[in-house]
């Protein structure tokens, strides 16, 4: 059997219309209908008719992404596909990993993440924070951006997406000083995120006490199938390193190259965005190509994805 991991997304895969091609299949449905019950929201109109504002309010957009990747998920263990052998998810995509595996009931998964996604948006009020994408930049010249460009204010690498695609957070001011100083330094394009949150830097150490707080009362397993978390890119089965990790996430980067470079140490031979858009099998196939990287992003792709996975 082939050697295979799931990836679940994050904030900014979100789109009108997302779950459209996933209509036909009853445990979407029944997943959508589960989460609009526990949240006295109705996500599936979200999903389909959302506006742009309504689909990018963090608040929104954190339970939404965890219901869509937990939908499909369910949609491929419903046509008998088998369980990968490891999972990852990409910040907010780790809770949905997590329920995957087992170590969180959905239940528990979607106030938490929406209580998460309200501890950030207070800790950083609207406009005071900004959060862009840097391309064409190695690493450590992105590190040296961050340096000069803060000034006395935050301004951090957050998201290390792929070779030459790193993301920026902090304070709105510093990240567009930063922005200019990547593009005087060659970058190819420096882009501000349709993001209300500067998600994984230090000006979300307070929401993260809040969240650690939360999440002593929050019930976690063993998962069933390792999940590598983004703060280490460590699988954890003790609940209090999860718990740990969930906490260390908010503030700290996502480390996504060496997550995607360490299921191929693993023996890892594909992976598969399991959730509506593209956007993690486009970075897993830059990162490394010895893994086949693809998507199950409608019923097309997960009727193949089953012929080829299983």
């Amino acid at each position: 059997m082939t050697k295979f991991a799931f990836v679940f997304p994050g904030q900014g895969s979100q789109s009108r219309g997302m779950m459209t091609c996933y209509a036909d299949f009853q445990a979407v449905q029944d997943t959508f209908n589960e989460a609009s019950d526990v949240l006295k929201q109705d996500l599936w109109q979200l999903a389909i008719d959302g506006t742009d504002a309504d689909l990018n309010s963090t608040i929104n957009t954190q339970p939404l992404m965890l219901t869509a990747g937990v939908a499909v998920y369910r949609a491929w263990q419903s046509q008998n596909g088998a369980a990968p052998a490891m999972m990852a998810g990409h910040s907010l995509g780790e809770y949905t990993a997590l329920v995957a595996a087992g170590a969180l009931s959905f239940a528990d998964a979607l106030p938490l993440v929406r209580y998460r996604a309200q501890c950030m948006q207070q800790a950083v009020p609207e406009g005071v924070g900004g959060i862009a994408a840097i391309l064409g930049l190695d690493d450590e010249a992105i590190r040296e951006v961050c340096l000069a460009g803060a000034e006395g204010e935050v301004l951090e690498p957050v998201n290390f997406n792929s070779p030459g695609q790193v993301v920026i957070a902090g304070n709105r001011s510093a990240v567009e000083r930063g922005m200019a100083l990547a593009k005087a330094r060659g970058a190819r394009r420096a882009q501000m995120l349709p993001m209300s949150v500067p998600s994984h830097c230090s000006l979300l150490t307070g929401a993260a006490e809040q969240l650690r707080s939360y999440l002593e009362g929050v019930a976690i397993q063993s998962p069933l199938i390792p999940v590598l978390q983004n703060a280490d890119v460590a699988a954890y089965s003790d609940a209090g390193l999860i718990r740990d990790a969930l906490v260390r996430q908010l503030y700290s980067p996502v480390r996504w190259v060496e997550t995607v470079l360490e299921f191929g140490k693993q023996g890892i031979t594909h992976n598969a965005e399991c959730a509506p858009g593209k956007v993690l099998a486009g970075l897993n196939k830059r990162i490394d190509t010895n893994q086949q990287a693809s998507t199950i992003n409608d019923g097309a792709a997960l009727t193949l994805a089953l012929a080829t996975l299983n």
